[in-house]
């Protein structure tokens, strides 16, 4: 019997909240008498597992500045608690000595496979003189979201600038913190069957995969599937627990390399992590009770009713915020939309979850320097247009290759607060973590499909303001941007903009003033 099995059985002995001692006899051969006092009785060495996770310590290390070259990286080690269990005890290590020479060569041995495997994983660049070394994007996204450099490399080779959501829950699934993930014995033939109930097929000889019973456990929960054992709800949480942080690095890495269509589909993904829904379904099935049967009621409403005012909304209802607007913040009138089908208590929540939905209010400026500007005005209004909508009187002149600030003004129309305090929590009953709300705010051009800026916005209380810089074509002509507004908590709720800019030839004097008001501000914020 090995100790571990020893302590595991002393621990069982004494009744808890009953006694407040256990006894324990051992009963050994004289010969091991010595070896169960030295084992129960001094403290056993904890060994370091610093090897297993060396190279991602480094890139965090690389990424902060702490490490700038190799010289660096050798004296880092020497400071961890492996350096003091490597004297200690080097043969755990697979070290046969402890002499200068062995420990230097087996120490530098050490440091260049790791930065060999984080610059094969493009997180970091060792420099011309083979000794300095300067973190790469990859390298920062994965030591900011704590992700592994396996998962880095293989975002790079896998993520594209038209990537589907398909594509993208496939590149989630494969990271590589989602191989530890179990899977227990004969559960490859449970993961079998799930995927017959699945509408994204996966690779039928890998049903032995963490990776693939991941993607599988994310699309049941997007289905709401039945899962086939408790197990795989434990799963699920686990795989869930993980999913925003990666999602929120492959979002980097979509708008690092400008990759608007992807970027977009990824906040989509969130959204749907968040929600338990697929993006294509109606937005009126993440109400907490309404299920795709009971659609047919959103549908139905306003017809054959009395002519209502002129103002309100005539139906049918399709989405959220169609919803939103035929109650006019009213709870009676819900129920009266969903009272053939759901109970007083399933109604209450689902209001719940409608009462809370956040409705905001934009309104776009743009600031910035025009030459012969009248008054010397330093900001123009952009007009609240759709997309599609190109009337003549929506085009902003702008001077060709000169920044300009797009002002977005955010104000909260349904304010909802809870116990006297304002709630930012997202209403998440598929989710199984509290979070707050948030916002991604997005510039691009959709005609070539490029992402010009990304903002992330914390819970809107009442009103915001946000600022997003760019710079105008050099190129003179007729741009459409556009504005998107996007929540990452709840589906359906997202809201876009486009804005016409003509862009006119270039000014000198309008640049000369933007340079010179960018160095008052640096002066003013010194």
């Amino acid at each position: 019997m090995n100790g571990q099995d020893v302590l595991q059985m002393m621990g069982r002995a004494g009744r808890p909240q009953f006694d407040d001692q256990g006894k324990a006899v051992i009963l050994v051969h004289d010969l091991k008498k010595d070896f169960y006092k030295k084992f129960l009785y001094e403290p056993f060495p904890v060994e370091s597992s610093l090897l297993e996770v060396l190279s991602d310590h480094m890139n965090a290390e690389i990424s902060a500045g702490t490490i700038s070259s190799k010289q660096d990286a050798m004296d880092y080690i020497t400071w961890t608690y492996f350096f003091r269990r490597l004297i200690m005890n080097p043969s755990y290590y697979n070290l046969d000595d402890i002499n200068h020479d062995t420990m230097n060569k087996y120490l530098s041995n050490l440091v260049e496979k790791s930065l060999a495997d984080l610059e094969y994983s493009y997180c970091i660049s060792v420099g011309e003189d083979n000794r300095s070394l300067q973190s790469l994007d990859l390298g920062r996204i994965a030591s900011y979201y704590y992700l592994k450099h396996q998962t880095m490399k293989m975002f790079k080779s896998q993520m594209k600038a038209d990537c589907c959501v398909e594509d993208l829950l496939s590149v989630l699934t494969d990271a590589a913190e989602y191989a530890d993930l179990p899977v227990r014995h004969n559960e490859d033939q449970l993961n079998s069957d799930l995927a017959k109930h699945l509408p994204v097929e996966v690779n039928p000889h890998s049903f032995d995969s963490a990776h693939t019973k991941a993607h599988l456990l994310l699309q049941a929960h997007f289905c709401r599937a039945a899962l086939p054992c408790p197990d795989y709800a434990t799963d699920t949480k686990s795989v869930l627990d993980q999913a925003i942080r990666i999602c929120q690095a492959m979002l980097d890495v979509a708008a690092n390399n400008g990759w608007l269509a992807t970027a977009l589909n990824i906040i989509n993904l969130i959204q749907m992590v968040i929600q338990g829904r697929w993006v294509h379904d109606s937005s009126l099935l993440t109400l907490p009770n309404i299920e795709q049967q009971h659609l047919y009621l959103f549908r139905k409403w306003n017809v054959g009713r009395r002519k209502s005012s002129p103002k309100s909304y005539k139906g049918p209802i399709e989405c959220l915020p169609e919803l939103i607007a035929a109650c006019e913040w009213r709870e009676d009138i819900f129920h009266s939309i969903v009272a053939d089908e759901l109970q007083a208590a399933q109604i209450s929540q689902a209001w719940n979850f409608l009462s809370n939905l956040p409705i905001i209010e934009v309104n776009l400026l743009i600031k910035g320097w025009w030459e012969n500007a009248p008054n010397g005005e330093n900001e123009k209004a952009l007009p609240n247009v759709g997309t599609g909508i190109r009337d003549e009187k929506n085009w902003t002149q702008v001077h060709a290759d000169q920044e300009y600030v797009l002002q977005i003004n955010l104000r909260r129309i349904s304010l909802v607060r809870s116990k006297g305090k304002y709630d930012s929590k997202a209403i998440t009953p598929r989710f199984p973590k509290a979070k707050d709300e948030g916002w991604f705010v997005i510039l691009g051009e959709v005609d070539k499909k490029e992402l010009m800026a990304l903002k992330r916005v914390g819970y809107i209380r009442n009103h915001s303001i946000i600022s997003l810089a760019f710079y105008t074509p050099e190129t003179t002509g007729r741009y459409i941007y556009t504005l998107y507004l996007m929540n990452d908590s709840y589906l359906g709720m997202d809201q876009q903009y486009d804005f016409y800019l003509d862009v006119i030839p270039a000014s000198i004097v309008a640049q000369t003033n933007t340079e010179v008001s960018d160095a008052m501000n640096d002066l003013t914020v010194a």
